[in-house]
């Protein structure tokens, strides 16, 4: 999937590329951030535009999606969607449930499918989490989630070529 986005996306400068996979929803910053480093950003500028990207739709997620849903559930396919969307954030939304910030935090912080900023905003209007707690959280979780992800490209690379030199 990020290998449709990115080469549909030819042409676009490097940086502007990583901030563009880490604003999706599909790839965020757990796609934005292997990219930016196979293309050669450096890997400070690659954590620090995937991060960028990343919290570009948060805002106006968490203050839209609700009033917006709302409106579209008078079209029957509009009303599917948001019902499987806010299914699908409920499912995973216990721990936001439970802890509120510090969970909805720790969730978008766990890089895997599923998790991650535009979940954690679903979750976060979905369990009516106020915007000056849910923003930080999330926030916060993006950056701990860039974090695990950058260690992970950079520790699995170092990994990799060691064994290639044996």
């Amino acid at each position: 999937m990020v290998e449709t986005i990115v080469s549909s996306l030819k042409g676009v400068p490097k940086e502007w590329l990583t901030v563009i996979i880490a604003a999706l929803p599909v790839s965020e910053l757990r796609g934005a951030i292997p990219v930016a480093l196979m293309s050669g950003i450096p890997p400070v500028k690659a954590y620090f535009l995937s991060v960028v990207g990343n919290m570009l739709p948060v805002l106006p997620i968490l203050i839209f999606l609700e009033p917006v849903s709302n409106r579209l559930r008078h079209f029957k396919f509009c009303a599917k969607f948001f019902d499987w969307l806010f299914a699908r954030a409920k499912k995973k939304g216990d721990l936001i449930q439970k802890y509120e910030a510090i969970g909805l935090m720790l969730f978008v912080a766990i890089p895997l499918p599923v998790t991650g900023a535009w979940t954690g905003c679903v979750a976060a209007s979905l369990f009516k989490v106020k915007l000056r707690y849910a923003v930080p959280a999330v926030f916060a979780g993006v950056i701990l989630a860039g974090l695990i992800v950058l260690s992970v490209c950079l520790f699995g690379k170092s990994s990799f070529a060691f064994f290639l030199a044996k």
